[in-house]
Parts: C-alpha cells; structure tokens; sequence
C-alpha cells in the first residue's frame, strides 16, 4: 500500500498519540482520534497501537491504512 506522507515536526522531547492525530490534521478533535486509537485502527513503527497516551517520539511512525496515510514524526 502506498502512502500519504504527512512530515510533523515537534518542539518537544515528545508528543503523545492522540495529540499528534489532532496536531497533524488527521482528525478534528481529540475525541475521534482517541476513539480510533481504541478500535486498532492505528500503528505505530509497523505495530498496532491502543494506548492514546503513547509517546511518539522523533524518527516514529504513525500509519492510518484506512486513509492511506503516515505520519513521520521529526
């Protein structure tokens, strides 16, 4: 599958997972990126990712196959 490139980058040491959705303009609002987050709909670094707090670092990956999409944190 072929993907979207999203490229962010962060100020900080970290951003957590649902923040990051949110920040990159993936979804609206918190709300929906935690709910997507809870149906393992996201992976993270190629591993499915439930936990909405998760310290995405940079040089990870956030994948969304549903809408083709990654989002390479820098």
């Amino acid at each position: 599958m072929k993907y979207q490139q999203i490229d962010v980058n962060i100020k900080s040491e970290f951003i957590k997972l649902d923040s990051l959705l949110k920040y990159a303009g993936v979804v609206e609002t918190g709300g929906i990126g935690k709910e997507i987050i809870l149906e393992e709909r996201i992976k993270v670094n190629g591993e499915v990712c439930t936990m909405r707090g998760k310290k995405i670092r940079p040089g990870d990956k956030v994948q969304i196959d549903e809408i083709a999409t990654e989002i390479v944190v820098k």
